[in-house]
């Protein structure tokens, strides 16, 4: 999509926005808000500015974010977007006002209501049962004390119809509320399991790497066992590095600085391990094509780590391990 756009040597800036600040290459910058044409299947683009610095370094600011969904402007998407409360004061609101135009009907000598036989009417009286067959028929009890005649029976089918639409999208909020609070439980405690096996498959790297280079500094070096090892191992890490590389790149819950912070220190541990066994591998050893594409996937997400790199903000400690990070990933060769 860049070189549509008529930039060029994109892969050539490793550093990201601050190497191609700093080469003098052109920068667009987002505005607060671009919004394309409604009717459009463009994709929308909302959020504030991403800054750089005049140095080239990159500023802080929250990510842009994309969307290809346009705003429902349905009865349904409405209902979706109101909260519990609003949807309830609006099924009171539509009960108060049913009952004040049954009883203004009275008031205007044509009466839409029947007590017993007889016209309700324009009084107080009048007005407090009107309210009264308001609250019946909206939720679908109906008594039968007092029944609808003439233009009453119209408004009551209309009130009876919007009002259990309406009260059955506050019962599905209620619902959907205590539905959403347990998929969120679900996902708290799915989470804080993911962290736990990234750090033990953390740290089972780091004791299998260490177990490697005992290998290789032996009497006697199988190559082929140590190649085995080291591609398995090699995959394993891939995969716990991608994993906190995600949740850099797009947080989805709030992570604890000191799990994190454990997490980024295990990585820069393993890196230099993995960097030092590379080193020192026996001469002759081959490295096979499995082995060599691991190797170039952990380089290339380790080296997209670093405080600069990711697009949210983190403390000074964090930004240290991933500084740490990228700079042990350009040493493995």
């Amino acid at each position: 999509m860049l070189n549509e756009l008529g930039y060029s040597n994109v892969r050539d800036y490793r550093g990201g926005i601050t190497d191609w600040i700093a080469s003098g290459s052109p920068v667009e910058k987002a505005g607060a808000e671009s919004v394309r044409d409604p009717d459009s299947e463009a994709m929308t683009i909302t959020g504030p500015p991403l800054v750089a610095s005049s140095e080239g370094f990159d500023g802080s600011g929250p990510a842009r974010v994309s969307s290809m969904r346009r705003w429902d402007n349905s009865f349904l998407g409405v209902i979706e977007r109101r909260s519990t409360l609003q949807l309830f004061l609006v099924w009171i609101g539509l009960i108060l006002v049913s009952g004040i135009g049954y009883w203004l009907g009275a008031l205007l000598g044509r009466p839409g209501l029947r007590e017993m036989g007889s016209p309700v009417g324009a009084d107080l009286r009048g007005l407090g049962n009107a309210v009264y067959f308001s609250f019946v028929t909206a939720t679908s009890v109906g008594y039968g004390d007092i029944v609808p005649v003439g233009i009453g029976r119209v408004m009551a089918v209309a009130e009876a119809i919007s009002g259990l639409l309406i009260f059955g999208a506050v019962i599905a909020k209620f619902v959907s509320h205590r539905q959403d609070e347990l998929v969120s439980e679900i996902h708290r405690v799915t989470f804080d399991e993911r962290l736990d096996r990234v750090q033990t498959n953390l740290h089972l790297v780091i004791s299998e790497l260490l177990s490697i280079t005992s290998l290789c500094e032996g009497p006697q070096v199988q190559h082929q066992r140590i190649t085995t090892r080291l591609e398995s191992v090699v995959l394993i890490f891939f995969g716990e590095l991608r994993a906190t590389h995600d949740l850099l790149y797009q947080p989805r819950l709030a992570i604890e600085e000191a799990v994190l912070s454990a997490i980024l220190a295990n990585l820069a541990s393993a890196l230099s391990l993995l960097s030092e066994l590379l080193t020192c591998l026996p001469g002759g050893f081959d490295r096979s094509e499995p082995l060599e594409l691991g190797l170039k996937n952990v380089t290339r997400l380790a080296e997209d780590i670093c405080g600069n790199c990711v697009p949210h903000a983190y403390t000074p400690r964090l930004i240290f391990w991933m500084n740490r990070i990228q700079a042990t990933a350009r040493k493995i060769k």
